[in-house]
């Protein structure tokens, strides 16, 4: 087969895969769609739990109580046929790996999307009911907290994507010791560095509470130290695996 050749079957087997992901992707919006509102009722409960008594959300546009519930849909869609996603790209990426590569890379996507969900429930189960609860008791005296659902969206979203690429931390470390781009011990050695950018990191992506931060700040530190505890099991290139 000639390399013209090899090349359009790549291009068809990628345009095969792409469909495949796109198609799965709209089938679970379709399902997911009808309970649209629902969804996003169940994503604004931890603010909603926390409103005083005859607080409430509001909608500032005409279109907004269709648009964002839709676009809540479509996010789950995306986060629900993620896995499916991944498997499509993988399939296309696998055959052109060494058998070595393909047991290292498997588990790494595995451990990725679990890793993104698990950021994605920390942050709606443990982060949002303490921000909410701090952003609802610092109103003050006569004001009515009544946040429009298409900002609420906006925010929910930063922090869901802050905490899910917070998660990836120990497969960002694993990778670049496992290519030789940084070695174990100058990872132990800017240790510093990486506790003191987690805090910054926390202080942008959250409230101005001290709480919020920490509670994005000290999951960031503890992922980049079992990022490098991984690292020393998964990656032939280190050397400080076998020191005691």
């Amino acid at each position: 087969m000639s390399n013209s050749d090899t090349f359009i079957s790549h291009l068809i087997e990628l345009r095969m895969r792409l469909l495949r992901a796109i198609i799965g992707l709209v089938v679970v919006f379709i399902v997911l769609f009808p309970f649209a509102n629902h969804l996003y009722t169940l994503l604004a409960q931890p603010l909603l739990s926390k409103l005083p008594e005859g607080g409430h959300m509001i909608a500032t546009a005409v279109t907004t109580p269709f648009f964002v519930p839709m676009k809540v849909a479509m996010l789950a869609a995306f986060v629900i046929s993620l896995p499916h996603t991944l498997y499509q790209a993988w399939s296309f990426i696998a055959p052109g790996l060494y058998a070595h590569e393909r047991r290292f890379m498997a588990p790494l996507v595995f451990a990725s999307t679990l890793l993104f969900f698990l950021g994605m429930a920390f942050a709606y189960y443990a982060v949002f009911p303490v921000i909410f609860g701090f952003l609802a008791g610092s109103a003050p005296a006569g004001v009515s907290v009544m946040t429009d659902i298409g900002s609420y969206l906006d925010f929910v979203s930063t922090l869901f994507m802050a905490f899910g690429f917070a998660f990836e931390v120990p497969v960002a470390v694993v990778l670049l010791v496992h290519f030789g781009m940084v070695n174990i011990k100058t990872l132990k050695e800017i240790r510093g560095y990486v506790i003191v950018g987690a805090f910054v990191v926390g202080a942008i992506f959250t409230p101005p509470d001290i709480i919020s931060q920490f509670m994005l700040a000290v999951p960031l530190w503890l992922l980049y130290e079992a990022g490098i505890f991984t690292a020393r099991f998964i990656s032939p290139r280190v050397e400080e695996r076998i020191q005691p």
